[in-house]
């Protein structure tokens, strides 16, 4: 199993210290997210001042930009890095595409598999240099002459993650990419019973199977040194389920677990007033629940802990942990699961 994480700086000055310490502790992967900041250009300078890691988005919003916009600036991080770079896709949500972006939103999952063929057809007029002629519902590629076409990457086009919810999205996911990023909002019984049967529907409909197709998952791990530090990594996680639980289209999840009664408290409270309520909401969140989110462990106990809950079905993992830690807290659990056969 591959052992990632997620970017934390902003300058360059700092995020090139962090990618170099990330190195040297042994993880595989650095993740950067379109939130506050753009998720492409903090992943120059990691991949400047690394040699082996893999840089990539969780996520970049695809709808936010056209087809061929998204095109140039991966090939650009996918050469920059050498070939290690996976462009990790999401699709927000209709008031963030509309409203903030100003971008049209109609059949999220069907315009997100025309808009990963595209990608992959300019990624071809390119490699190729055949004529791009690309015809769909919601995007058409049809002009590309000899100056506006980059060079082909000697390590061919970035590999392409998608980051799913939904029955659909999921099923695209296997359809068209190269990997899947589920939601930290899972279980092993949710990815076992409902996201990874879609996903192999999806990859039956394009010819293929699980075999070489990729899992990456930012999964909740709840851990400390001391009491004191696990009870305080316990309540940040619990609240950080709380917030994600109160969101109806996360409902199946809960559901599955007979839980829904729990998100339908999480979702009136969130709606309130109560200045308190995100505090009051992950006290709902049980060890019952809290155990079946997160992995609850030990340092000593944790990449065991987590081989168990996820050996063979991922093959990419972030520590998710939504409260404050020492830089080297997963540190074992980081060599024990990049040891593991």
């Amino acid at each position: 199993m591959k052992v990632d994480a997620m970017l934390q700086g902003t300058g360059l000055a700092e995020l090139a210290k962090e990618a170099r310490d990330r190195e040297a502790a042994g993880y595989d992967g650095l993740w950067s997210f379109e939130g506050p900041h753009d998720p492409f250009l903090p992943l120059m300078p990691v991949a400047e001042h690394t040699a082996r890691i893999a840089v990539g988005t969780a996520i970049a919003v695809a709808f936010a930009r056209n087809p061929m916009s998204m095109a140039y600036v991966a090939h650009d991080v996918q050469v920059h890095s050498e070939g290690r770079f996976l462009l990790g896709l999401g699709s927000q949500v209709k008031p963030h595409i509309e409203r903030r972006f100003a971008m049209p939103w109609s059949r999220p999952a069907a315009r997100m598999r025309e808009y990963v063929s595209a990608l992959r057809a300019i990624w071809s007029a390119w490699e190729t240099g055949e004529r791009l002629n690309f015809h769909g519902d919601f995007y058409s590629h049809t002009l590309m002459t000899p100056f506006f076409s980059p060079e082909p990457s000697p390590w061919g086009p970035p590999q392409v993650y998608l980051a799913a919810v939904g029955d659909q999205m999921t099923r695209t996911a296997g359809e068209v990419c190269d990997g899947l990023q589920p939601h930290a909002f899972t279980t092993r019984r949710y990815l076992e019973e409902q996201t990874l049967p879609i996903v192999q529907e999806g990859l039956a409909a394009s010819g293929r199977s699980l075999a070489g197709f990729s899992i990456s998952f930012s999964g909740f791990v709840v851990s400390g040194t001391n009491e004191e530090e696990m009870a305080a990594a316990a309540r940040g996680t619990r609240e950080q389920i709380a917030f994600y639980g109160s969101t109806p289209s996360y409902r199946k999840v809960l559901d599955l677990h007979g839980w829904g009664a729990l998100g339908d408290e999480l979702n009136k409270l969130s709606r309130g007033s109560d200045p308190a309520r995100w505090q009051r909401m992950g006290e709902l969140v049980d060890d019952e629940v809290l155990q079946a989110f997160a992995v609850v462990a030990e340092p000593d106990r944790l990449g065991a802990a987590l081989l168990e809950r996820f050996g063979g079905l991922v093959d990419r993992f972030t520590f998710y942990a939504p409260y404050p830690h020492a830089d080297d807290l997963f540190a074992r659990a980081t060599e024990e699961l990049r040891a593991a056969p």
